[in-house]
């Protein structure tokens, strides 16, 4: 119901009453207001306002006592960026090395692949180094990378079974990886971060010189044979890898035993390969 016109006396008293009751007490103030103007804090921003007397000022939050000195936190070191410069550094680094001693030092001390900024451990090999076989992986998973070695989880005892299924474990063999610093998340290495770490396991596998080189999956056969035909179509078929110095070793590519847990159907095609590298360390020299 609309309020009746003001100009009747009874309306009009009930209305002020009705403002009264609603805690207006005054009608009129000495002064008009201007509905329309600006704020009176805007009027002030941006000026020093007085300080009461007596009254310290707050400290912001999270602001350290007062006289309390502060340290300001250096920033983080730049992750380092792989690039060419890179590559030809692991070059000359794995040239250098004249025994397998050395080149794990170099390794250790190559900062020039972030795989070695996210991972806790160099896993650079394991076994016995003057062993006539050598296997060769891909990278190091999670087992691996908090144990410093290669091949010691699941897939790392499935590898264990499959050698000594040939009368074989790992004192009589060496074992290592393509990549040996786990990448975050056990994703795929980068094209970039295998061609900066390949020098140094193509020089490992000429210092080690074993009779039989082993490589276990897609990535490691592809690199190490200079292929990219892919393994179903390698795996089987002795092959050769051939180290900067022109030495030629016999190489079987074989299904690598983390795939051989997600497809067990295939574990008859590696113990086919596998009894193929028997027949050839039994083999005369």
């Amino acid at each position: 119901m609309s309020p009746a016109a003001p100009d009747k006396p009874a309306n009009l008293e009930e209305l002020l009453r009705f403002y009264a009751e609603a805690g207006h007490d005054e009608a009129l103030t000495e002064e008009p207001i201007n509905r329309f103007a600006k704020p009176a804090r805007a009027a002030t921003e941006g000026k020093a306002q007085p300080k009461r007397a007596g009254t310290p000022p707050l400290p912001s939050p999270g602001a350290p006592p007062p006289g309390q000195r502060v340290t300001v936190p250096a920033p983080p070191a730049p992750t380092t960026v792989p690039d060419e410069q890179q590559a030809m550094r692991a070059r000359a680094l794995a040239r250098e090395a004249k025994t397998i001693e050395e080149l794990y030092e170099a390794l250790a001390g190559f900062d020039g692949c972030n795989l070695k900024v996210t991972a806790k451990n160099l896993v650079f090999a394991d076994g016995n180094p003057q062993a006539r076989i050598m296997l060769v992986g891909e990278a190091p998973g999670r087992d691996e990378d908090i144990q410093g070695l290669p091949f010691v989880g699941r897939s790392g005892q499935l590898l264990d079974r499959m050698l000594a299924a040939i009368g074989l474990d790992r004192t009589s063999a060496y074992i290592s990886n393509v990549i040996p610093w786990r990448p975050p998340g056990n994703r795929d290495p980068s094209p970039l971060e295998t061609e900066i770490c390949r020098p140094f396991i193509e020089r490992h596998i000429e210092l080690v010189a074993p009779k039989v080189l082993v490589t276990l999956g897609n990535p490691s056969t592809k690199l190490l044979l200079g292929t990219q035909t892919g393994i179903m179509r390698m795996r089987g078929k002795w092959a050769e890898h051939e180290t900067a110095g022109g030495a030629k070793i016999a190489t079987m590519p074989t299904l690598h035993p983390a795939y051989l847990l997600r497809n067990p159907a295939h574990k008859k095609l590696a113990w086919r390969d596998f009894l193929e590298v028997k027949m050839r360390l039994n083999a005369p020299d």
